[in-house]
């Protein structure tokens, strides 16, 4: 009789902890559905505002709900656009799936809005026929392969008074002269902050990003939550310590 209420507790106590488990799984699940998602950078497209290994939390609520931040469900035909939508600002930071690939997914700066239009001359951004002020803050040496080099920090003030921070070579690169993009109705225009190393909207979306939709955003990004240099891996345990980039751990965004 004592073996079999021992059994009886031994099975009642799996049971609890199955449930336990699979109350933890529903809780992440709805987490990373509904709320928030982690995002690894993965190039250095935005520097130096994000660098390659920074681990981003991704807010899903900033702009409402679309199939494409809502990864986890199963296919749902009749659900299109964004439900609980609001529309992003100018200036955020965008994790957004590629419109010729949704399988991929980028992180860029939200630089045009629908109806904006936008041009580059001469390394200058103008938007709606207005020069964004920019000014040079300093230089920052970057570790190309091959030979370093140095680029200049530049600090943009956009329309509505928001100040960011960009990378810049300088002159007579190749998107720093481009023709005027008019952003069409339902659709967004991305840039890196590293802007003459960034596939962005500046290229056109047969081999580039080109205008991306509204209902391709995933989430804003709101917190570098842990980073690691180049070279830290799962499988390299020594490497969990030996490459952290702790002064970059919760750091805010803008």
């Amino acid at each position: 009789m004592s073996m079999m209420v021992a059994i009886r507790k031994e099975t009642h106590g799996l049971a609890t902890t199955a449930r336990q488990f699979a109350g933890m799984l529903a809780l992440v699940f709805v987490v990373f559905t509904l709320v928030g998602q982690p995002y690894y950078v993965p190039s250095g497209s935005m520097k130096s505002t994000l660098l390659v290994g920074d681990h981003l939390l991704v807010s899903k609520f900033s702009y409402g709900f679309s199939r494409h931040s809502l990864p986890y469900l199963p296919p749902l035909p009749l659900f299109s656009g964004r439900i609980f939508g609001r529309e992003p600002e100018r200036g955020d930071i965008v994790v957004f799936k590629l419109p010729r690939d949704p399988s991929e997914t980028y992180v860029k700066r939200l630089i045009g809005l629908p109806g904006d239009r936008l041009q580059m001359k001469n390394d200058l951004l103008y938007i709606n026929d207005q020069p964004v002020k920019d000014v040079p803050v300093g230089r920052i040496k970057v570790n190309t392969p091959g030979f370093p080099e140095t680029a200049m920090k530049v600090r943009e003030t956009l329309p509505g008074g928001k100040t960011i921070n960009i990378q810049d070579f300088g002159p007579n690169n190749e998107l720093d002269n481009t023709g005027v993009y008019t952003v069409p109705a339902g659709y967004y225009f991305m840039m890196g902050d590293n802007r003459d190393d960034s596939i962005d909207s500046r290229v056109p979306m047969e081999y580039g990003v080109g205008f991306v939709p509204a209902e391709n955003l995933v989430g804003k990004a709101q917190v570098i939550m842990f980073s690691w240099y180049p070279g830290a891996s799962l499988f390299k345990p020594w490497t969990w310590f030996t490459k952290l980039r702790p002064s970059r751990f919760f750091h805010g965004l803008q």
